[in-house]
C-alpha cells in the first residue's frame, strides 16, 4: 500500500470512536517525536482526528500516524516549518480544507539553545524568536479564525521561564511570549467558549537532554526524577476536554512540582 501523501487521510479500524474527543479535529505541532508525539497520541487515544506536524522529519511523523492508525485513531500528517509565518497560517488552512472544522490547536513546536545573552548572535535570537513565538502567534490568529465554538487553544511554554535559569535568555524570552499571548487571546475568545491555557513542562525527558540538564533536573525535582511527555500529555489533555471548560487565560506547571 503506497503511504500517503502530506495530509492524507489515515483511519484505522474505523476511527477511534468512543473517546471523550470523538468528531475533534486537533492541530498539534511539532508532533513528529518528544512532548509533540505524546500528546498528539493521546488526543487521538481520547477519539479526535490529529494532524500531526514536521518541519523536516517526515518518517518520524508518518510513524506517530501509523501508531495511532494501528490504535483504531484517525490522523494525518501535514508538513509546515512553524518558524514561518505562512506555513503556520497554511497548516491551519489545510486542515480545515480537509477536515471541514478545526476545535483543538495545541502550539508545541520549538527549540532550545542554551546561550548566553552576551554571546547570541541577531540570526540566533531571530530563529528562536520566530519559532518560539511568532509561529504559534500567527498560527493562533488562523486558528481563531476558523476555530469551533467552544474550541481549545493550549500552548507549551516552558517551567526555566519561572526559574533563575542563566544562560538561555532568548528562549526564556520567546517562551515567556506565549504565556502573555495566551492570556490576551483567552479574553477575545471567552465570548465563543473558546479557552486559551499555557502549560509549563519541567526537565523532560524526551531523549535529547543531556547529562547535565538530565542530573539537574532529577536533583531538582521534588519526584527526584524527569518528568515524561506523557506526564504533560496528560495535563494538555484535559485542558482540552469539556471537563476544562471553565479554565482560562492560565499558566499552568506541569513540570512536577519544579516551580510551587
Amino acid at each position: 500500500m503506497d503511504e500517503p501523501a502530506d495530509g492524507e487521510w489515515q483511519d484505522g479500524n474505523g476511527g477511534a470512536g468512543m473517546g471523550l474527543l470523538k468528531g475533534k479535529v486537533a492541530i498539534v505541532t511539532g508532533s513528529s517525536s518528544g512532548i509533540g508525539r505524546a500528546i498528539a497520541e493521546r488526543l487521538a487515544q481520547d477519539g479526535a482526528t490529529v494532524v500531526v506536524n514536521y518541519h523536516v522529519h517526515e518518517e518520524k511523523a508518518r510513524e506517530v500516524a501509523a501508531g495511532i492508525q494501528a490504535g483504531g485513531g484517525a490522523a494525518a500528517v501535514i508538513q509546515a516549518d512553524m518558524s514561518r509565518v505562512a506555513d503556520a497560517q497554511r497548516l491551519v488552512q489545510e486542515t480545515v480544507h480537509q477536515f471541514r472544522r478545526l476545535d483543538i490547536l495545541v502550539n508545541n513546536a520549538g527549540r532550545f539553545i542554551p546561550k548566553k545573552l552576551v554571546e547570541t548572535t541577531e540570526a540566533e535570537f531571530d530563529a528562536i524568536l520566530a519559532l518560539n513565538a511568532k509561529g504559534p502567534y500567527f498560527a493562533m490568529q488562523a486558528a481563531a479564525k476558523v476555530l469551533s465554538d467552544g474550541g481549545r487553544i493550549v500552548n507549551i511554554s516552558s517551567a526555566l521561564t519561572h526559574l533563575k535559569f542563566p544562560g538561555a535568555t532568548a528562549h526564556l524570552g520567546s517562551k515567556a511570549a506565549l504565556e502573555q499571548y495566551g492570556k490576551g487571546l483567552a479574553q477575545e475568545l471567552a465570548p465563543r467558549g473558546i479557552t486559551v491555557n499555557t502549560v509549563l513542562p519541567g526537565f523532560t525527558d524526551t531523549g535529547v537532554l543531556t547529562e547535565q540538564y538530565r542530573t539537574m533536573g532529577e536533583q531538582m525535582s521534588p519526584f527526584k526524577r524527569l518528568g515524561l511527555p506523557s506526564d504533560v500529555a496528560d495535563v494538555v489533555a484535559f485542558l482540552v476536554s469539556e471537563q476544562a471548560r471553565w479554565l482560562t487565560g492560565q499558566v499552568i506547571q506541569a513540570g512536577g512540582g519544579l516551580v510551587m
